[in-house]
């Protein structure tokens, strides 16, 4: 049964993408980064500058997102319940940045004057909301702008987020649409390139307010990429998530260890890197231009001042795991969010961000899926291999990159053929992440360290 809703999905998925218009916001996976893995709740205006003023500094690798995640329109992040926090709301309901953590938002201007910053800086600009509509706007019944409605004809009372105790859901209804049109209709004028909405995803999945939320971007006119949170999003959902959003997480939060401890009726809190792969491996027929399933932000370098878990600390990825998530990240086209604090930017996680090989890869391929390793001989039972392409065999741009990975917590030794890997004869072939160039062969051999992995660039 599960395979055949599986099969299912994907043929909707196909018929979905036939139908999907050839404009879209992410026509290849978004990068950037997010506040959330470094600051918490607790993002401020400089804090935020000081990163996107280094992420500035990689643009020119196709970094572009600087991304203020949940929090911004709290007086008091730390704050143990929802009136400790004090949201801040306009006379409609909608949620404002405060003015003592986001200085430039004085006198009504919301976020503009930084989105304008942002964008002098050759940047996009994208915050994130928890979906729905906020308790207090219900408890004043506030007029929704532009409508006839209040907040309390918009409300759903039987759907707050589980874990989020500020808002109530948006209900299916004339005022719902209204409440979210006129909240983007605020927030494309700040100059929102990008929207991330929590707890519709999964816990619960929310498909109604999904399509108010595409639906209110599309009356603003502005391009914004949606991006929907948390996951695991099912695959039964994978049509009608890719005709409304252009990312959707797989994975509950992910963060930076190899494993985490599971219990029976736990919903993958926190999801470590070794379980990305079986996830990844079920999501790549669903991958194409505009549509990104979104194995999460990349836990690296330092994670502080308040990180969204756990106490401020260096990444617990070791470097071979960390080259193992991005080379995983790249290759499956995942998008690339950095969850770094930038300010504290270290030489190894730049070298990272900044190769251009693996990044080209991310950015262009055309198709790549999961090698089945059964049969490539010894050493592959921990191990796992994904083939990606760019273009066709002969044309001008075309490229094979294979990545090859180390599952195990010892280290071993790869050696298969090309022709095993469905590519014929000799090929000139280069470990993208060494330095030695293009070198012709018939196999690659390859010792990697536990829970490491190498990437070949093949033509």
């Amino acid at each position: 049964m599960d395979r055949l809703r599986c099969f299912l999905a994907a043929l909707l998925f196909v018929v979905a993408a036939t139908l999907t218009p050839a404009q879209t916001p992410a026509p290849t996976p978004p990068m950037g980064w997010n506040s959330w893995d470094a600051y918490g709740l607790t993002i401020n205006e400089a804090d935020f500058k000081a990163n996107a003023a280094v992420l500035a500094t990689v643009k020119q690798f196709g970094w572009q997102y600087a991304v203020i995640d949940e929090g911004w329109y709290m007086e008091n992040p730390f704050g143990a319940h929802l009136a400790d926090k004090k949201y801040l709301l306009d006379g409609n309901g909608i949620l404002l940045p405060v003015v003592s953590r986001f200085p430039t938002s004085a006198d009504g201007a919301g976020f503009k004057p930084l989105a304008d910053w942002v964008h002098a800086q050759g940047l996009k600009f994208g915050i994130h909301i928890v979906r729905g509509i906020p308790k207090q706007a219900v408890e004043k019944n506030l007029p929704i702008a532009g409508s006839s409605f209040h907040a309390a004809d918009a409300a759903d009372l039987n759907s707050p987020c589980g874990w989020d105790e500020g808002n109530w859901g948006v209900a299916d209804n004339a005022a719902g649409q209204a409440y979210y049109d006129s909240m983007l209709r605020l927030y494309a004028g700040w100059g929102l390139d990008f929207l991330k909405v929590d707890c519709i995803s999964d816990h619960p999945y929310r498909p109604t307010e999904i399509r108010q939320i595409a639906a209110a971007i599309g009356k603003t006119g502005r391009p914004m990429v949606l991006s929907l949170s948390p996951g695991p999003t099912q695959l039964e959902h994978a049509a009608e998530v890719a005709e409304y959003a252009q990312m959707w997480r797989i994975t509950n939060d992910h963060w930076d260890g190899w494993s985490f401890p599971r219990h029976p009726g736990d919903d993958e809190y926190p999801f470590g890197l070794r379980g990305e792969f079986d996830r990844l491996a079920k999501w790549f027929p669903y991958v194409k231009e505009g549509n990104w399933p979104d194995a999460d932000m990349l836990p690296w370098g330092w994670l502080g001042p308040h990180p969204g878990m756990g106490e401020p600390r260096q990444s617990r990825l070791t470097h071979d795991e960390q080259q193992t998530e991005f080379t995983l990240w790249a290759i499956t086209r995942s998008p690339l969010i950095l969850g770094a604090n930038l300010t504290r930017l270290d030489d190894f996680t730049r070298s990272l961000i900044s190769n251009q090989s693996v990044l080209f890869m991310n950015q262009n391929v055309t198709y790549s899926h999961p090698v089945d390793v059964a049969g490539l001989g010894a050493g592959f039972e921990n191990a796992r291999v994904w083939r990606a392409t760019i273009n066709a065999p002969g044309a001008r741009n075309y490229a094979e990159f294979f990545g090859f990975f180390n599952l195990g917590d010892t280290p071993v030794t790869l050696r298969v053929s090309w022709k095993q890997l469905g590519l014929e004869g000799k090929h000139l072939a280069q470990n993208v992440w060494s330095v030695g160039g293009f070198k012709e062969s018939k196999e690659v051999s390859v010792t990697l360290p536990a829970h490491g992995s190498t990437l070949y660039e093949v033509r």
